[in-house]
């Protein structure tokens, strides 16, 4: 819930249930202190409330979140799926997913590689806020794709993943041969790309919306 109150109505037409019933539940959850109503009849969370999400935290697997994600992709597109995180000014491989193809793209997870060559590192440069017509070309499409740029015969297209209030967490990408990675085969994908980069932002934010689409003006950043 990304609002810090919501009126009983309000809460009524998220959750489809009727007032009446809202108000009991309301009431339960703030007598063990997972609500709190406000003078003015808002609610809002309760100290109990961040209790719960920081115990959440505590036992928080990003790997477990991210590699059914990845696999996934994998199975859908053929190639290997990466998920880059930013390391100061490099960027590390933290979950990778081998693809089925005998010739591929070969990163060890926990490499850390430059940010400004690959597609994977321009997308998390762009979606930081980074300046520039490239970067700006990024945001607007909502991935980017590259050939050859940090490996010779190395094709990938990225897309970004945000966790909660469009935080940028990282890139999610497929690397392959050239050979089999045309830009023509790149821009078929993309969307693929896109969709699972989506889906682990939904699964990493509980967003019920879709972070990105491509192809639309990017309005996210400062």
């Amino acid at each position: 819930m990304n609002d810090p109150q919501l009126s009983l109505a309000e809460l009524s037409r998220r959750t489809g249930i009727h007032k009446t019933t809202v108000l009991r539940l309301a009431r339960t959850l703030a007598a063990d202190n997972y609500l709190v109503q406000k003078e003015d009849g808002n609610w809002r969370l309760g100290r109990a409330a961040g209790w719960l999400g920081a115990c959440y935290q505590a036992t928080f697997n990003v790997q477990e979140v991210v590699e059914p994600v990845l696999r996934e992709l994998t199975i859908k597109t053929g190639e290997s799926a990466s998920f880059y995180v930013r390391e100061g000014q490099q960027r590390t491989c933290l979950v990778r997913v081998e693809g089925p193809q005998a010739i591929r793209h070969h990163v060890r997870i926990g490499a850390a590689l430059p940010l400004d060559s690959g597609s994977p590192g321009r997308v998390i440069l762009a979606f930081s806020g980074e300046p520039g017509e490239l970067y700006e070309m990024i945001r607007r499409r909502g991935f980017h794709l590259s050939l050859g740029e940090r490996e010779a015969e190395v094709s990938s297209v990225s897309a970004p993943v945000f966790g909660l209030h469009w935080r940028l967490l990282g890139s999610m990408c497929i690397s392959g041969p050239t050979a089999r990675l045309s830009e023509e085969r790149l821009l078929e994908l993309a969307q693929t790309v896109v969709d699972a980069a989506n889906k682990l932002s939904y699964a990493m934010a509980g967003s019920q919306r879709p972070a990105m689409q491509i192809e639309r003006p990017s309005t996210w950043h400062p």
